[in-house]
């Protein structure tokens, strides 16, 4: 380990870091442009120049790699002349036009120019301006302002995966743009928006909306997707006006997804925000003891097994625990937070969570992949197994759809009987699986969603048994859920109790006339038809399938406008945080529940957040214990049987449009249109 004097201060850093990472060690704030942690090094911007004795010239630090006994200056009339000079190039073509640029207020070439800039300029002549590019829906240019520090080039290239953005020509006559000008295809697109350190990249649905300074902050968790990416959600009185990323190694670095990012307009869209009660075959405004009343009216004298509640994708740990307890306290057995129809076996929770978790597929050196479109399913978890990939020696296998996932694999077949073959070893994968010191395994909805799939689930855990995956330091038995809420409801036991029915089973008795009543709390994804005559509570947040289908409804919060605990494809539980209050008579879903038990006999015990968690962390004790992972015993799970032919197929057909919030925004159905028109375009899928 290199040892590096910097400022008198003498650091040890780890071989291969760069003379800015040391001298960040030191203590040292060294100004950069197009220098990135998480890009590779270009070296373009040249504002990171220092001083190292026994060079000619000032260097480059984020270039330069640390050397033993190497001495460095960063504050010298030499460093200070030079970044004055830097700075004042990099003002020459770049238009003063702060009052109406959208990145006024975090912009880095503001912040830096101030700190180490001349104050004042003295260029005379007329500066360059470049025509705008098309980058998409997401993403507004007004490159005239673009420093060419080619973050979004480097971004676009080696953590998207999409060749898309580049530059042409040179000199001061080069440009940033996109192949074709056309649309960038990723689902990581944003990012650059966040990457660029000027105007010349912003957020195109947010254009001239508010000004940071104006925003008030809340750290909370997205729920688009079940990697739990931590975010910030800006907010504006009642409005929620953008959401970031957050930094967190753990799950998603500091990259959060295009619908986590631009959705949020479906917040304002469609929303419920008053109960309303079907009168004479028409939905009609009610108030809350009128909508209790007629849910009362009609469960009064059914028995607990002609009652059936279904938890949709969108639920907290919160309002499942109340809904579980309510269904208890009515005598119901029949309740299924798995509304895709999904095999999992809740009894062991190794079975059903990322066991490796999202950082460690960086330590996998196999990967077979099950079932899944990670691309679309979780485009974080794509991002982690295209960054190991980058990283080599690590062979990848997929067994479904062959799709574009930014990252070279082997397509080892489409339906389940490969999976058999690998499950008894006939298979070539199975060996490189057991060659390998930390095999992983991810398995996809996809895969478990059919009749066979508590086979395949039974022959996923063979595999991971036979190629050792599972051992004291290692568990590469992964299910990759897409779901915010599905871990939560297993963890508190939102399954068929003794002789209760699971979602196929409630339909199946709402459409035969066996189940009277059928609670949905944001479940919108079933089909609708089944239900029959079945008297329909909805819960949720927008008048989506299950609101249409009810006979009555009631208004719930969305994620950001309640204090919540979701728990990732991990296990991980977090904390989600209120940003904004409900709409209208829009109440959080645990206390809408717990409100109509008075209404039904059926009183729940708890009265505030506090005892609710309480009585959370009793039913499951991982939920004590916040943005953390446990062990998880590993045990039995699926059922051994006839596998079949029938393929193996992502559940998500549209990335854009996965939940009510997703299906109620205008940019995520403008990027839905654009990725079908590509698709017919092209011809393919990817």
């Amino acid at each position: 380990m290199p040892k590096l004097t910097v400022d008198g201060v003498e650091v040890e850093v780890e071989a291969g870091s760069t003379v800015l990472q040391a001298c960040e060690a030191a203590g040292r704030e060294i100004p950069r442009f197009c220098y990135h942690e998480r890009l590779s090094i270009a070296g373009n911007c040249r504002m990171c120049l220092v001083e190292m004795e026994k060079s000619p010239k000032p260097i480059a630090s984020c270039a330069m790699p640390a050397g033993d006994g190497m001495v460095i200056h960063t504050n010298t009339p030499t460093v200070k002349k030079a970044r004055e000079g830097v700075m004042e190039f990099l003002l020459i073509n770049h238009p003063l036009d702060c009052p109406i640029c959208d990145q006024g207020g975090e912009c880095d070439l503001q912040d830096q120019a101030l700190a180490y800039g001349r104050g004042r300029s003295r260029y005379d002549e007329n500066k360059r301006a470049v025509r705008e590019k098309n980058m998409g829906p997401l993403i507004k240019t007004i490159m005239t302002r673009c420093i060419h520090c080619t973050r979004c080039i480097r971004f676009a290239t080696e953590i998207a995966g999409v060749q898309e953005i580049g530059a042409i020509n040179r000199g001061e006559n080069m440009e940033i743009t996109t192949y074709l000008e056309q649309a960038v295809t990723s689902e990581l697109s944003g990012n650059v928006v966040d990457l660029c350190p000027v105007g010349a990249l912003t957020s195109k649905p947010y254009a001239f909306a508010a000004r940071p300074w104006e925003l008030r902050k809340t750290e909370s968790i997205d729920v688009q997707d079940a990697v739990g990416s931590n975010i910030r959600v800006d907010a504006r009185g009642r409005e929620v006006m953008r959401v970031l990323p957050r930094l967190n190694e753990a799950i998603n670095e500091e990259w959060i997804n295009d619908k986590t990012r631009h959705a949020v307009d479906g917040l304002q869209r469609q929303r419920l925000d008053q109960p309303y009660v079907r009168r004479d075959g028409k939905l009609q405004p009610a108030s809350w003891s009128d909508a209790f009343a007629a849910i009362a009216a009609r469960l009064k004298g059914l028995d607990g097994t002609r009652i059936a509640a279904i938890a949709g994708d969108l639920a907290c740990a919160e309002s499942q625990l109340a809904l579980k307890d309510l269904m208890d306290g009515l005598g119901s057995p029949n309740i299924d937070c798995r509304q895709d129809g999904a095999k999992i076996d809740a009894s062991c929770r190794a079975g059903y969570v990322f066991n490796s978790t999202i950082a460690g597929i960086e330590a996998a050196d196999a990967i077979l992949i099950v079932g899944s479109n990670p691309r679309w399913e979780a485009a974080l978890v794509n991002a982690r197994i295209r960054k190991r990939w980058l990283a080599g020696e690590v062979a990848i296998g997929v067994i479904g759809e062959a799709r574009d996932l930014t990252f070279d694999y082997e397509h080892l077949g489409t339906d389940a009987a490969t999976l058999g073959k690998i499950a008894d070893g006939s298979h070539a994968f199975a060996k490189r699986l057991k060659d390998a010191e930390r095999p992983m395994l991810i398995l996809g909805q996809g895969a478990i969603s059919g009749d066979n799939g508590a086979a395949v689930l039974a022959a996923a855990r063979a595999i991971a048994e036979a190629t050792g995956m599972v051992g004291e330091e290692w568990n590469g038995f992964n299910m990759l859920h897409n779901a915010a809420g599905r871990v939560a409801g297993l963890d508190l036991g939102l399954v068929p109790g003794e002789g209760g029915r699971d979602v196929q089973g409630i339909l199946a008795g709402a459409a035969a006339g066996e189940i009277d009543a059928v609670y949905l709390l944001g479940a919108d994804e079933i089909d609708m038809q089944k239900l029959g005559s079945a008297f329909v509570i909805y819960q949720g947040t927008h008048g989506d399938a299950g609101a249409h289908r009810a006979d009555v409804i009631l208004p719930g919060a969305a994620y950001t406008e309640k204090n919540a605990t979701w728990v990732n494809t991990e296990g991980r539980p977090q904390l989600g945080r209120r940003a904004v209050f409900p709409p209208g008579e829009a109440r959080e879903d645990w206390t809408i529940i717990r409100a109509l038990s008075d209404q039904l006999q059926a009183g729940l015990a708890y009265r505030d957040l506090r005892e609710v968690r309480i009585r959370m962390a009793e039913i499951a004790p991982t939920f004590a214990a916040t943005d953390m992972v446990a062990e998880n015993p590993w045990g039995e799970f699926g059922t051994a049987g006839e596998l079949g032919d029938a393929a193996l197929v992502s559940p998500i057909e549209d990335f854009y449009l996965t939940n009510p919030i997703a299906r109620a925004s205008r940019i995520m159905a403008e990027c839905s249109a654009l990725n079908l028109a590509n698709e017919k375009a092209t011809g393919t899928h990817g």
